[in-house]
């Protein structure tokens, strides 16, 4: 079969994947012979929008209709800022490449209407293009400003649903596919108006949001812009020329042409934009401008409310809310309403709860809305009066949602219960009618018949019915009168003024506007003026005035008593004027005038509140309030008196108003002063310093500005503080460079006493003017330690005294470490060549002799022995050729003694190394070696080379890991190695070596030996293990070590010459015992060896008595021991054997030897130690010797304590159980050979027996266990041990330990028991592990510290029991001094500067004080426990007046003149030791000093002066003078100085008074040439002598420059402003700061004068008005809740009863208008409705049910 083609060119290895991808084709895949999609491919991008595609592959030879390959847009999601643009990556990825042979960075062309899918990139900086790639990557855009993307390098469309191929696009409210409901179209136009003080306008404010704007200007203004963001951040760009900006992150694209400018931005905007016009030229300008605006407010439907009823079956609804878009709040409704777009959805209903109610009280308890339970209701509460009174305002009432129970009850419930109806509207507009209009009649004829006179008119309020009312603005309304001239001239002087008209002219044309209106409050009413009563001059008028009422459910006017009216009755007679008789004008009396004016004002009281002007506001900026005053005056003289002259009742409201409305400007916001950088000596303090704005002050809202943006100097953030003195106090330099660069060094600086003055300057003083302790002028560097370094010695002296010979030197390793403790080690430096050790050297030529021919080879006299230390000893001499076992820390001197060889040029290895000279080792030119104190470290083969030859000597240790050591892999310290038991080290070595003998190979069996070494080692630990050494046993020399650590060196030089030490044998004898063994059948090899050991040790022992005899015989004869050939013999002296066979006696019965008569060597006691085990010698007796443990069984009858001892004198023996001495009694038996017996021993018989054998020269204990059942036993101690001295102590446990620091401290724990008990060691309770010093019962703790204290506790277990004691650590410190004490601090802050201190010191401390004052002495002192400090003067105790502070720490000495001499000790003491410190005090006074002169007051002249420099001092230095302030000042007389005449100099006098006080003036002055002579006279010069010295002064200048300005007051305006009392206005004029010369200028210029009101309180009869209210309407229920009646009330003029705007009685409060009315329940007595709903009822013919049916009982009767 053919293969399928493919439509597009394609790779197998696509393929493959699209093979293994393939999904279940569909129906229609399979009719139209394609195979199923494949899976989408990645994304071509991570953000910012990709394609993806998905492939399929043709299932038919032919050709499948259609494309194998779809594509899908992906990751549409913006990228983040910092990813940049795509094609702008695709370009810079060229840039490493080379573009025709240089590299260029590539920048991105886009918008390329011809091939937008291509690469084409710009060289930077050049006008290079170039096309880098035939196509972009899939899901680059083709446009910058469009969603299509590229794909296969094919612009594909994309729509905003970010599919491709999508038609769909953004509406204009930039929503996807929408219908453009979410935003309005606002058009508009603005024109300019040029204003003499305006710069600039508003065009529009455009809201955040906004879309699709465009504003065109035309004309010769400018356009710019304002924003403010939603965080209230304010900013301005002028829009200065064409271009595109980025303004708060939106676009604008800005045109300017000559005469347009043109903007345009495509938002959304991301802030509110305010489009603003700067007027530029006289001509207008016009501005249209076109955007889509967000509807901000949109309709949002609630959630489901809670469910009307529990259970049972009940309703819940949904409803809708207005939401801010902006702030994501919900709002107020009417928000929503003010879009008609804005449709609100209608609430949803469904029922829920359906399940039925527990039937446990057979009835539901909450029931569904139905006919019987009516549902909610809105109610509403009557509507408020009208905000206007005219003209269209509106009112409100509150409308709630109320539920009615089956009992009639009403209570408010939720809103949502509501929802099912609208609700009814809480405002509706009121009185949309026309407000009254002034009307303006003609004018009168002029007031004169000649010259300038007035005229008058009647202005009438005309109401929108066309009737004369009241209500007109007051502002408006147009002057009664003004001024005319009639051209006939008069023969008469020509008054002033003009001829104003007469009262009851003036008087008529007021009264004419007023009226009176009927209202539903009772008020006077007044009819219409009767005619005058006379037809010229002056007559009267009366009329009616009736107190009526409008009945509002009527329409009707009802007349009521005059007392049921309010307020002042209306006038009913007035004069009036019909004017002039006779055609002549009358002139008035004051008879006349008086009735005249009487008659038409109404009698007021003299005195009255009025306001008074208002405070100043509360706020400079950002809106504050502003309070009239309220005084009360005298209303003829208008002067303010007493308030109490006022009526109380009467004093008019608080009046507030808005003031200082304009946005506050930026700025600075000031924080708190820090505290003082410095208690002294000028500190300083600093605060925050920002600038600010306010944005609300409601919520004092800030943000935080730069400091630019406050226009105002910034005020100072730092000030000085604390400028005084300083006390002096100590002062120190740089620390001086160290003096080692590496390890321990010093570094050194000085310490000077200085006081820092207030002047910033530092006044060094004498160290004693310092009364705080001096610190510290050295310390130790912080080195790091030294390397290593070879130390080497001078070069020894040529080894030949003529010819070529050789010189060697010595070197050691040394390492200086941080601590200044040095380590020498050969390990730590590099190897140092062999030339470096030794150099050939050259002498003079020998003189030659006859030699033999022949020439012997060197010889090395080798000594082939074994020697065994069995005893501690300093040092031990050998000689090459043997084996050495010793004991650790024995410094051993090796020789090799030669023939034929000089010894300098001997050389010596370890282990076939080559040995350097070192602290350890040290290497004499004498062919001798020295070992100081062994460790395991010097174990091994020691190699002596003479030329040819070589002999060898093997040091092995005795006590270390085994019983026989070799030199370890790793060495640690010998103060941390660990040393286990001698008898389990000789088990485990004879274990090895048995390994050998009766294992070994049968080379070893024939007696060829591998390693001999070995055989040694076994040989020898079988003899030690056999002998035993002179003490308890091979395990207990570990003890006996640290008890001769703690003995003196004289009793180690006693115990040399008493004790045996060494035993030595043949080395060959060793080499037949082994040859003999290895011949042995394996059954005997165990029993000759054996028997070998014992025959050996027969004859070592033998020896050594031969050798102890012939010493003694020697010493007789007087011989020189020294002399001998082995030196380690002197050391080797009396040995007791075990092989005696009765006691040590048998030997030395006495101190005279029997035979040869000889008198034995003093010698301390020395206690013989057993170690066979006790003997049962029958079931119940026990006999046993020093050293065991005896366990009684219940038979045991008897108990025999063996103790034998030596030592010559004879010691005696004592015992002493558990520490304390033995009583003997008739069952402690002490024997003839001082064994203790115990008879028929009972428990309190158990604990540690101590045999103590003394003589003259010493003494000698051992102690021996008597146990119960084998339990475990501990001996302990309750002693107390104190050491301040000693560096190491070994106490037993139980015991007190007080020690001093870095001591060595170990606690032994002997325990016996059987079995074998095991021992733990715990601190505190806390188990140590085995890291520490821990072996056979011992715990060392090393360098003690006070870390280290502590309760250390043993526990002995076994499998019969355990037990514990403890030992307590405590850890002494000496008193130590201290550099500085807290207390004596805090002593001074509290006691004051007066109080004097000073610190003790070893030394001695002085300070100088002044008699009669205080002093504080603190002893700086420290120690563990506290030390106890005493204080002493003159090395007696205390007498004088002191106190004792800071727990004796410091003395106060109240009056120092009670101590004039003596020194002041303090004596600190614990049990560690004392401590003692001193400090002396000289009193010395303070006083003043005039001896230093300050400088001459005078150059020259007749007046120089110098006056005596005061000072205070103490001992000759001078301190600040307030330590002298309390010394009475010398008298200081003044010395004449520099009296001679002086040099020519200009002399002037005083400026005179200014000319002018302002605009400009000048003063003038005198200039003179004059000399001052010695005489004090003045003579005149020339000017030319003066010249020569300094110019001339002025003599004239200007003065008083700023511009002569006053206050400039208009006249006062019209008395019509807000009411504020009963006929009390306010009137405002204008007030400004102007020049003479009338040009206006800055109110600051005049702020120095006083500034006149600019607002007054005025009298007006418009404020002339009360509350009138008419009568309660007819309740509208009789009986129940729901009754309610109302009332009008309105705001009246007193005089005219008619009605005014209602703010005219604002200052008063209003009366209620609406009232519940008749609430008592209603009685069954009469059919009557008792709801207004009765009639609903009657239409849903409800009226069958008894509920409806009582509650509508008039309704339904007459259904």
């Amino acid at each position: 079969m053919e293969g399928c083609r493919w439509t597009t060119a394609g790779t197998l290895l696509l393929a493959s994947l699209v093979l293994s991808s393939r999904t279940a084709r569909s129906e229609e895949d399979r009719d139209s012979l394609w195979d199923a999609w494949g899976s989408w491919s990645e994304c071509s991008r991570t953000c910012g929008g990709g394609a993806s595609y998905s492939l399929r592959r043709c299932l038919s030879s032919k050709t499948c209709e259609g494309r194998n390959i779809r594509y899908r847009t992906c990751s549409n999601v913006d990228c983040p800022p910092e990813a940049g643009d795509f094609r702008a990556q695709q370009c810079s990825a060229h840039n490493d490449v080379k573009y025709q042979g240089q590299f260029y960075e590539w920048l991105p062309v886009s918008n390329d209407l011809e091939n937008p899918c291509s690469l084409k990139c710009q060289a930077k900086g050049t006008a290079l293009v170039v096309e880098l790639a035939p196509k972009v990557l899939d899901g680059t855009r083709c446009y910058t400003e469009s969603l299509d993307m590229c794909i296969s390098g094919l612009c594909q469309i994309v729509g905003c649903d970010h599919q491709l191929g999508s038609a769909v696009k953004e509406d204009n409210c930039g929503v996807c596919n929408g219908d453009g409901t979410t935003c309005r179209l606002v058009r508009g136009q603005y024109k300019s108006q040029l204003s003499a003080n305006k710069l600039d306008d508003m065009v529009v404010a455009i809201p955040y949001g906004s879309r699709q704007i465009r504003l065109m200007l035309k004309g010769p203004d400018h356009l710019y812009l304002e924003t403010k963001t939603l965080q209230g951040v304010k900013s301005e760009n002028s829009l200065s020329s064409t271009g595109s900006f980025l303004v708060e992150n939106s676009s604008i694209s800005f045109q300017k042409l000559p005469d347009k400018e043109i903007l345009r931005i495509p938002g959304p905007l991301t802030a509110d934009f305010t489009i603003k016009i700067r007027y530029a030229g006289a001509a207008d300008s016009s501005v249209q401008f076109i955007f889509y605006q967000p509807i901000v407010h949109r309709w949002r439907e609630t959630d489901f409310f809670p469910c009307s009823a529990s259970c049972g079956g009940g309703y819940q609804l949904t409803s809708a809310e207005c939401f801010d878009l902006r702030s994501s709040r919900v709002v107020a409704d009417q928000y929503c309403h003010y879009y008609p777009e804005n449709i609100k959805p209608k609430p949803k209903l469904q029922e829920c709860n359906l399940d039925p109610c527990p039937a446990s009280d057979g009835y539901k308890q909450i029931m569904p809305y139905d006919l019987y339970h009516p549902l909610p209701r809105w109610e509403s509460t009557p509507w408020t009066a009208c905000s206007s009174s005219c003209g269209g305002g509106i009112q409100s009432r509150s409308v709630s949602c109320v539920e009615e129970d089956m009992q009639g009850h009403i209570s408010p419930v939720e809103e949502w219960k509501c929802m099912y109806t609208p609700k009814m509207p809480v405002v509706q507009p009121c009185n949309i009618f026309d407000c009254p209009k002034w009307l303006a009649q003609e004018w009168s004829p002029c007031t004169v018949t000649c010259g300038q006179g007035l005229r008058y008119r009647v202005v009438l309020c005309i109401d929108h019915r066309g009737m004369h009312t009241g209500g007109c603005t007051p502002k408006t309304k147009p002057h009664i009168k003004e001024e005319c001239i009639v051209p006939t001239p008069c023969y008469k002087p020509k008054e002033k003024l003009p001829v104003e008209a007469k009262l009851p002219w003036y008087k008529q044309a007021q009264e004419l506007e007023e009226g009176a209106m009927v209202s539903e409050e009772p008020s006077f009413i007044p009819e219409a003026w009767s005619t005058c009563s006379v037809t010229c001059g002056v007559g009267s008028q009366v009329r009616l005035v009736k107190c009526q009422v409008l009945l509002s459910f009527s329409q009707s006017v009802a007349d009521l008593p005059i007392d049921e009216c309010e307020g002042p009755k209306p006038v009913s007679q007035r004069a009036c004027y019909s004017g002039p008789c006779n055609g002549e004008a009358t002139e008035y009396t004051p008879e006349e005038s008086e009735l005249l004016y009487g008659s038409l004002q109404e009698f007021d009281e003299l005195y009255d509140w009025e306001y008074e002007g208002f405070t100043e506001c509360s706020e400079s900026c950002g809106g504050g309030v502003q309070e009239a005053v309220v005084t009360c005056l005298n209303k003829q003289t208008r002067e303010t008196v007493d308030e109490t002259l006022c009526v109380t009742s009467r004093r008019p409201p608080q009046l507030l108003k808005a003031c200082s409305l304009d946005p506050c400007p930026p700025r600075w916001e000031i924080g708190k002063w820090s505290t003082c950088s410095l208690t002294c000596g000028v500190g300083l303090q600093t605060r925050d310093v920002f600038c600010s704005h306010l944005l609300s002050r409601e919520t004092n809202e800030t943000i935080v500005l730069a400091d630019e943006l406050c226009y105002t100097p910034k005020p100072s953030l730092v000030q000085a503080c604390n400028r005084f003195d300083c006390p002096p106090s100590w002062y120190p330099t740089e620390w001086q460079e160290c003096s080692q660069t590496c390890g321990s060094g010093v570094q050194k600086r000085d310490m000077l006493c200085k006081q820092h003055l207030v002047d910033g300057s530092l006044l060094e003083l004498p160290e004693t003017f310092c009364s705080t302790p001096r610190p510290v002028t050295q310390q130790v560097c912080k080195n790091e330690d030294c390397p290593s370094e070879w130390l080497l010695s001078d070069w020894t002296q040529c080894s030949v005294s003529c010819g070529e010979g050789t010189q060697s030197r010595n070197a050691i390793c040394r390492k200086m470490l941080k601590t200044g403790h040095f380590v020498i080690n050969s390990s730590l430096c590099p190897p140092l060549p062999f030339s470096s050790l030794t150099r050939p050297c050259a002498l003079d030529t020998c003189t030659r002799h006859n030699r033999p021919v022949h020439k012997q080879s060197p010889h090395i006299m080798a000594i082939k022995k074994v020697y065994i230390q069995t005893r501690k000893q300093k040092k031990l001499h050998f000689v090459v050729g043997g084996y050495a076992y010793l004991l650790p820390k024995t410094s051993v001197n090796l020789r090799c003694p030669t023939r034929r060889f000089r010894k300098s040029m001997i050389t010596w290895e370890k282990d076939d190394k080559r040995l350097i000279s070192s602290a350890h080792i040290t290497i004499t030119p004498y062919g001798l070696i020295k070992i100081n104190r062994l460790k395991p470290s010097d174990t091994g083969t020691y190699t002596c080379t003479a030329g040819p030859v070589q002999e060898h000597f093997v040091i092995k240790l005795i006590g270390s890991n085994k019983i026989i050591a070799r030199q370890p892999a790793s060495i640690r310290e010998e103060e941390t190695m660990r040393k286990p038991s001698l008898n389990e080290a000789l088990r485990t070595e004879e274990k090895h070596v048995n390994r050998i003998l009766f294992n070994g190979s049968k080379a070893e069996k024939r007696g060829h030996l591998v390693d001999p070494s070995r055989w040694y080692d076994y040989i020898v630990s079988r003899l030690i293990q056999y002998r035993g050494w002179p003490g308890e046993n091979l395990a207990s020399w570990e003890a006996q070590e640290s008890t001769e650590r703690n003995a003196s060196s004289e009793e180690d030089q006693s115990r040399e010459y008493s004790l045996p030490f060494t035993m030595i044998t043949e080395q060959k004898r060793l080499d037949d015992i082994i040859s003999n063994l290895s011949q042995q059948p394996e059954e005997l090899k165990d029993v000759y060896t054996e028997q070998l050991v014992v025959q050996l040790a027969q004859e070592v022992f033998k020896s050594h008595l031969e050798h102890q005899e012939s010493v003694i015989r020697a010493s007789r004869k007087g011989l020189d021991t020294t002399s001998m050939e082995h030196p380690v013999h002197r050391h080797v002296s009396g040995f007791t054997s075990s092989l005696r066979t009765s006691s040590a006696e048998a030997f030395l019965p006495t101190s005279v030897d029997p035979v040869n008569g000889l008198r034995r060597p003093h010698r301390k006691p020395a206690i013989l130690r057993k170690i066979s085990a006790a003997q049962q010698l029958s079931a119940s007796e026990v006999v046993t010797h020093l050293g065991q443990t005896v366990v009684l069984a219940s038979g045991t009858l008897s108990v025999l304590l063996h103790c034998e001892a030596v030592g010559n004198p004879k010691p005696t023996i004592s015992w002493a159980k558990n520490g304390e001495e033995v009583e003997y009694n008739e069952r402690m038996l002490l024997q003839p050979d001082d064994s203790l017996q115990i008879l028929e021993p009972v428990e309190a018989d158990v604990g540690f027996y101590a045999c103590n054998a003394s003589n003259a020269l010493g003494s000698d204990s051992v102690s021996i266990a008597v146990t119960l059942a084998g339990k475990p036993l501990i001996k302990a101690s309750r002693a107390t041990v104190i050491n301040t001295e000693s560096p190491a102590v070994t106490v037993d446990i139980g015991s007190t330990v007080k020690t001093i620091q870095r001591v060595n401290v170990t606690i032994s724990c002997q325990v016996a028991g059987v079995p074998e008990a095991e021992v733990t060691w715990f601190k505190n309770k806390v188990k140590l592990s085995f890291a520490h010093h821990l072996h056979d019962g011992l715990l060392l703790i090393p360098n003690v510290s006070l870390s280290d204290q502590g309760l250390y506790s043993c526990k002995a277990a076994n499998l019969r029991g355990e037990v514990t004691e403890s030992s307590q650590l405590l850890v002494l410190e000496p008193p130590r001094p201290l550099p500085y004490l807290k207390d004596l601090t805090a002593v001074l802050s509290s006691a004051g500067t007066s109080a004097h201190s000073v610190l003790t010191s070893s030394s001695g401390t002085n300070m100088t004080i002044s008699p009669g004052s205080s002093a504080l002495i603190g002893c700086a002192v420290d120690g563990h426990p506290t030390p106890n400090i005493t204080w002493l003067y003159s090395g007696k105790p205390l007498s004088l007046q002191h106190r004792l502070l800071a727990a004796g720490r410091i003395l106060q000495i109240l009056n120092v003149s009670d101590a004039p001499d003596g020194e002041f000790s303090c004596l600190a003491q614990n049990e560690a030791g004392l401590l003692t410190q001193k400090a002396s005090l000289a009193i010395q006074e303070y006083q003043w000093s005039a001896d230093k002169l300050m400088a001459c007051s005078a150059s020259c002249g007749h007046k120089g002066v110098q006056l005596p420099q005061l000072m205070c001092l103490l001992d000759g230095a001078e301190v600040n003078i307030s330590y002298c302030k309390e010394k009475p000042k010398p008298a200081l007389q003044p010395i004449a100085c520099n009296r001679r005449d002086c040099p020519s100099r200009w002399m002037v006098t005083s400026w005179s008074p200014c000319t002018r006080s302002c605009g400009g003036g000048i003063q003038i002055r005198r200039v003179t040439c004059q000399r001052l002579t010695v005489k004090g006279n003045s003579v005149p010069m020339s000017n030319e002598a003066c010249a020569q010295v300094s110019k001339r002064p002025v003599d004239t200048q200007n003065c008083n420059r700023q511009p002569c300005v006053e206050w400039v007051a208009s006249s006062w305006g019209q008395c019509n402003g807000p009411c504020i009392g009963p006929r009390l206005a306010v009137q405002h004029r204008q007030v400004f700061c102007q020049t003479k010369d009338g040009i206006s200028v800055s109110s600051d210029q005049c702020s120095s004068l006083p500034r006149p009101l600019s607002t007054q309180n005025c009298w007006t009869d418009l404020c002339g008005v009360h509350w009138r209210v008419s009568l309660w309407t007819v309740c509208t229920a009789t009986c129940g809740n729901y009754g309610f009646q109302s009332r009008r009330v309105d705001c009246v003029h007193i005089r005219t009863n008619k009605p005014v705007m209602e703010h005219h009685c604002s200052w008063r409060p209003r009366p209620a208008n609406w009232q519940r009315c008749n609430i008592t329940p209603c009685e069954n007595v009469e059919c009557r409705d008792t709801t207004r709903y009765c009639e609903k009822v009657k239409q849903l013919k409800l009226c069958q049910l008894t509920q409806f049916k009582s509650r509508c009982c008039g309704t339904c009767g007459k259904a």
